[in-house]
This record gives C-alpha cells, sequence and structure tokens, in this order.
C-alpha cells in the first residue's frame, strides 16, 4: 500500500525554505538529513529538498510504502524483475527502511518506509 508520493529537488536548502514556507506557507517538517517541507493543514503532502550532491544517483521522488516489511517485498520483486537497484536495501540512523531503484524510464525512486 503507498502512503504517499514525495517529490524530491536539490539546491539551496535555505533559499528553498523560505520560498515554499513563505510564499506557499509550507512548514518545516525535518531539517536533517534533508529538508521536509510539509502542508500545516495535510501533513502528508510533503516536498524533500536535499543539498546537491547530497545523494549519488539522486532519486527524483520517493514512495512510502508505511510498513518496513513492504519495502522488503518491493525489494524482492525489484531484484526479482532484474531492476536496477541502484542504493542498497537499508536502515537509515534517521528512522527509514529504503532502497533506491531504477525505474524502466530510468528514473531513480526511493522506495522507504519509517522504522517502527
Amino acid at each position: 500500500m503507498v502512503n504517499r508520493i514525495i517529490p524530491y529537488i536539490a539546491g539551496d536548502t535555505a533559499a528553498a525554505k523560505g520560498f515554499y514556507g513563505e510564499v506557499l506557507g509550507l512548514e518545516v517538517a525535518m531539517e536533517a538529513p534533508v529538508l521536509c517541507l510539509r502542508s500545516p493543514e495535510n501533513p502528508s503532502a510533503q516536498l524533500i529538498v536535499s543539498p546537491p550532491g547530497m545523494e549519488d544517483p539522486e532519486p527524483r521522488f520517493g514512495i512510502d510504502l508505511g510498513e518496513p516489511a513492504a519495502v522488503d517485498a518491493a525489494h524482492a520483486e525489484a531484484v526479482r524483475r532484474g531492476l536496477r537497484v541502484v542504493y542498497p536495501l537499508t536502515d537509515e540512523p534517521w528512522g527509514v527502511r529504503r532502497f533506491f531503484v531504477e525505474d524502466p524510464t530510468g528514473t531513480v525512486v526511493n522506495v522507504l518506509a519509517h522504522l517502527p
């Protein structure tokens, strides 16, 4: 089950924070290791801003599957299909289980879930 799809951009996080916060009304949900901005009215509507060069390759968006077991299952299916996993299945210190996979269009996707 997909809980949300989160667009990712890279660039000046301070400038993005000012633009998306002051112009569009998003609030800061997290500042490290990336800047996460969200709608105060709909917290699942989020945008991730990473500093340039933080991730290589850089994902274009993230798909939150809700449960770490769902991430494991998606990883197993991606491997079974021979898709290119470009970042290994990892439990990150900031509390997410994730991997990056290249979809059939060449887009890198961060598949994730928060750890309990």
